[in-house]
């Protein structure tokens, strides 16, 4: 992580809405569902090993947060209440998931559609 890594200033959950709020010191805030978290894990069992060894997450929709530990000063590790706890999210990667986010949720969706699967709304 580099020294102009923005640093998360307020890290929020909003569990009935299932949404991380996150703000950072460079002003920018994003509202991170708990859906697009989960299937942009930074852990292996999701990315895989290297490049083209992603593991596409289905039914995901209704996964929640259930807690947010900190490790060190660099990132957080998130556990979800589908079972997943693996993978650390760091200050960069969450604030790239935050500014990238309409267009990575495109892709998620394409890649569902791609491999047949549909989206249901969230309960």
């Amino acid at each position: 992580m580099s020294s102009d890594t923005p640093h998360p200033t307020d890290i929020r959950l909003h569990r009935v809405s299932r949404v991380l709020e996150i703000r950072f010191d460079d002003g920018a805030h994003y509202k991170l569902p708990c859906e697009y978290l989960r299937v942009y894990s930074p852990s292996a069992e999701v990315r895989g090993h290297g490049p083209g060894q992603e593991v596409l997450q289905v039914g995901k929709e209704n996964v929640n947060i259930t807690a947010i530990e900190p490790v060190g000063h660099y990132a957080v590790k998130i556990y979800f209440d589908d079972g997943h706890n693996t993978g650390l999210y760091t200050w960069d990667l969450l604030h790239k998931l935050g500014a990238h986010q309409p267009a990575l949720w495109r892709n998620y969706l394409d890649a569902l559609a791609k491999a047949g699967h549909q989206r249901t709304p969230p309960v």
